[in-house]
C-alpha cells in the first residue's frame, strides 16, 4: 500500500515580462500574452493576436512568440511550440526568455542534453534567471546528476530566495539521496512559501518513508485542509490510518478520495483491506473485485480475494 515518493514537479515557470518592455499601447492581447496569471489557452489567443496584429518588431514581437510557445507548451503541442521559440530566437538571438522555454520543451521531450544546452544559453545572457538554473536542475536530475541538480537549484535560490519551486525540487533530490533533515528543511520552507496541497503530501511522504506516521498523517489532514476536493491527501492519510490500526477512520478517507477519484485502483484495494479488517466480507470482496477490474493482476487484491474464498 505505499505510495512512492513524487517525482519531480514540473517546472512551468515563466520569465515571460522581465526582459519584454511594457508599453501602454499594448492593449488587452498584450497583457494577456505576457500576463503571469493567463492560461495556457489565453496566453497562445492573446499572443496569436499580438502576432497576426503586425504591430509589434524586436524583442516585443520575440516576447509574442515565446509566450505563445509556453502556452503551446502547456497545452503539449510541442512541435507547434518549437516553431514558435525558434522564430523567437531569430528575431532576438540575445533573448533569454525564449531559450529557457525552448529547453523546458526538449525536457518535456527527454532530450534532457538539448535542453541543458538550451539553459546554458538562457544563463549566459541573463546570469539573474532563476527559472534557467532550476529548470537545468530538473534536466540534471532527469539524467541522474544529482550534485548538479542541487548545485542548480542552490543558484535558483541564491537568486530568488523565495522561489518555493526550487525548493521543492531541492527536496525531491536530498530525498532521493535519503538526505531526511535537508529534505524535510527544504519542504517545510516550501511549505512557508506556498502552502498548497503538493507541498503537505510531499513533505508527508518524507515523513512517512522514515516511519513518523503521525507527522505524515498530519500534513495529509492539512493536504486535505487546502485542497478538501482532491483525492490525494485522502487516500494518503487513509493509507497511514491503516498502518495505524485506524480502520474505520482509513475507510472514512477512503470514502473520501473514491468519491473524488473513483478510478483509483489502489483506493478501491485498500478500502477493501479496511473493510475486511472490520468484518465487512462483502464490502470488502465488491473493492478488490473492483480494483482488479480497474488492473487486472493486482497481486494484493488476488490474495485477498482467495483469503476470503472469492477467487
Amino acid at each position: 500500500m505505499r505510495v512512492q515518493l513524487s517525482l519531480m514537479a514540473l517546472l512551468a515557470m515563466l520569465a515571460l515580462t522581465a526582459t519584454v518592455p511594457a508599453a501602454a499601447e499594448g492593449g488587452p492581447a498584450w497583457e494577456a500574452c505576457v500576463g503571469l496569471s493567463s492560461t495556457p489557452d489565453e496566453r497562445v489567443k492573446a499572443c496569436s493576436t499580438v502576432i497576426d496584429s503586425n504591430g509589434e518588431t524586436g524583442r516585443r514581437l520575440a516576447g509574442a512568440y515565446c509566450n505563445r510557445g509556453h502556452g503551446l507548451t502547456e497545452k503539449r503541442e510541442f512541435d507547434a511550440a518549437l516553431s514558435d521559440l525558434d522564430e523567437a530566437v531569430r528575431l532576438d538571438p540575445t533573448y533569454a526568455c525564449a531559450y529557457n522555454n525552448r529547453g523546458r520543451v526538449y525536457s518535456f521531450k527527454h532530450n534532457y542534453d538539448r535542453a541543458i544546452a538550451e539553459y546554458d544559453e538562457a544563463i549566459k545572457l541573463d546570469p539573474s534567471m532563476a527559472t534557467a538554473y532550476s529548470n537545468r536542475g530538473e534536466s540534471r536530475y532527469n539524467k541522474g546528476d544529482l550534485d548538479g541538480a542541487i548545485a542548480d537549484f542552490d543558484a535558483a535560490i541564491k537568486r530568488n530566495p523565495n522561489y518555493a519551486t526550487a525548493y521543492a525540487n531541492r527536496g525531491y533530490v536530498y530525498a532521493r539521496k535519503h538526505d531526511t533533515a535537508h529534505a524535510l528543511a527544504d519542504f517545510s520552507m516550501r511549505i512557508k512559501l506556498a502552502p498548497d496541497l503538493l507541498a503537505y503530501i510531499d513533505r508527508g511522504n518524507v515523513y512517512r518513508d522514515n516511519e513518523q506516521l503521525d507527522r505524515a498523517a498530519a500534513d495529509y489532514g492539512d493536504a486535505i485542509r487546502v485542497a478538501p476536493t482532491d483525492a490525494r491527501g485522502w487516500r494518503n492519510r487513509g493509507m497511514i490510518r491503516l498502518y495505524l490500526g485506524d480502520n474505520k477512520g482509513g475507510l472514512a478517507d477512503y470514502d473520501k478520495a473514491l468519491e473524488y477519484d473513483p478510478a483509483d485502483v489502489f483506493s478501491w484495494n485498500n478500502r477493501g483491506q479496511a473493510k475486511m479488517r472490520l468484518g465487512d466480507v462483502k464490502g470488502a470482496i465488491a473493492d478488490f473485485r473492483k480494483a482488479l477490474e480497474l488492473k487486472p493482476g493486482l497481486q494484493t487484491a488476488q490474495d485477498s480475494l482467495r483469503k476470503l474464498g472469492a477467487l
